[in-house]
């Protein structure tokens, strides 16, 4: 019996070698095959991303070269502010930014002379036009003061007529100045279903400087009149913290689908009809339509990337290194860092470029004049 055994175990081990064997001879036919054909079988190669077929191209591209729009609007006696803007948006970001200005057809040939005849006349830039024509039963018009009304304010609410094709957009005003990426700016992560994404009035750095004056000008009470039935209806809490339009990004595939533009003329409307707006504001009625459709559907900027009053007062209400560490400084308010008294305006004119055609110049006091030369 154990001789039987034995001879079992031989037999096996013996059918194992001759299956190794025959596995090994196999593998090399296959290894000699594959030498022989390896030109015919090249999908079976690792090949470098740069010959895949039809490879996507935000893989090929460099994160530097996305397109980044930029929103501004040019108004004559202001551009001085759109080329210092420019200026600093440009130099801080190795991305590839297209800035839209919106501008009325008496300034068009002015700033086209002024950027072509400095450094900067190798930006990317369009001129677009805004037909005011539009506003048309939108906005009331004093006629003692017809010029109060600024037709390219309401540039902001018709994006996506003025950027067809673009997906995302950075609005902001002619008043500031960036000293950071804008891309991080353009990067700001908005919340599904929400168009826009703004700064809000309450956040920790804003709301320990801002007015208070009548009407609250942090919250939605210093903006609508809340006597009025029509806004008492929409159950817009008055304490909400309101939020500055003067910088914001949009989502426009969002802002589209939701007809946010025309949700806005909507607003403007029922306003000359029924005096909607608080009565508190300086001529603000930009902001309140926004407001509305906006209400608790936006997403915020941080803080840092939009610091703003600095043209509320000629008083230094932030402190030198704050506003050093500031990533976008805005000069909302009525004094304007071209002009004869606003803080911080040595850091603006760090990125002003005097206009070559001389139709546009600093106001200074004396005094600075003086200690300049």
């Amino acid at each position: 019996m154990t001789t039987f055994r034995k001879v079992n175990i031989i037999i096996i081990l013996l059918a194992l070698v001759i299956f190794l064997l025959v596995l090994h001879h196999n593998l090399l036919g296959l290894s000699n095959i594959l030498k022989r054909e390896g030109s015919d079988l090249g999908f079976l190669k690792l090949q470098h991303l740069d010959f895949i077929p039809d490879a996507p191209e935000s893989l090929l591209d460099d994160k530097t070269e996305q397109e980044i729009p930029v929103v501004l609007t040019a108004v004559e006696e202001r551009l001085g502010g759109i080329v210092a803007a420019m200026n600093s948006i440009s130099t801080n970001t190795r991305s590839k930014v297209v800035f839209h200005i919106v501008a009325a057809n008496n300034t068009v040939d002015h700033l086209r002379a002024w950027l072509s005849g400095t450094e900067l006349k190798n930006l990317n830039y369009k001129i677009l036009d805004f037909d005011p024509q539009i506003l048309e039963g939108k906005i009331r018009v004093d006629p003692e003061q017809p010029e109060s009304i600024k037709p390219l304010t309401f540039a902001r609410f018709y994006l996506p007529n003025l950027l067809p094709d673009a997906e995302k957009a950075i609005y902001m005003d002619d008043d500031v100045i960036v000293q950071d990426d804008i891309l991080e700016l353009y990067n700001t992560p908005l919340n599904p279903g929400h168009a826009a994404a703004f700064s809000e009035d309450c956040d920790l750095i804003s709301a320990k400087f801002l007015v208070r004056g009548a009407g609250n000008q942090y919250n939605y009470i210093g903006f609508l009149d809340y006597k009025k039935e029509r806004i008492r209806k929409l159950g817009l809490k008055a304490s909400t913290c309101s939020f500055s339009p003067g910088v914001f990004v949009a989502n426009l595939t969002e802002w589209k689908q939701q007809n946010i533009t025309e949700q806005l003329e909507k607003w403007m409307k029922l306003n000359v009809l029924e005096d909607l707006y608080s009565r508190t504001l300086a001529g603000s009625i930009t902001t309140p339509p926004l407001l509305i459709v906006f209400y608790k559907k936006h997403s915020v900027i941080g803080p840092m990337w939009h610091v703003r009053h600095l043209g509320s007062s000629t008083g230094k209400r932030y402190s030198p290194q704050f506003v050093k560490a500031a990533k976008l400084l805005h000069w909302n308010g009525h004094f304007k860092p071209w002009g004869r008294a606003a803080s911080y305006s040595d850091l603006w004119e760090k990125w002003y470029i005097p206009d070559p055609t001389g139709k546009f110049s600093l106001i200074r006091r004396h005094s600075e004049l003086v200690d300049a030369n």
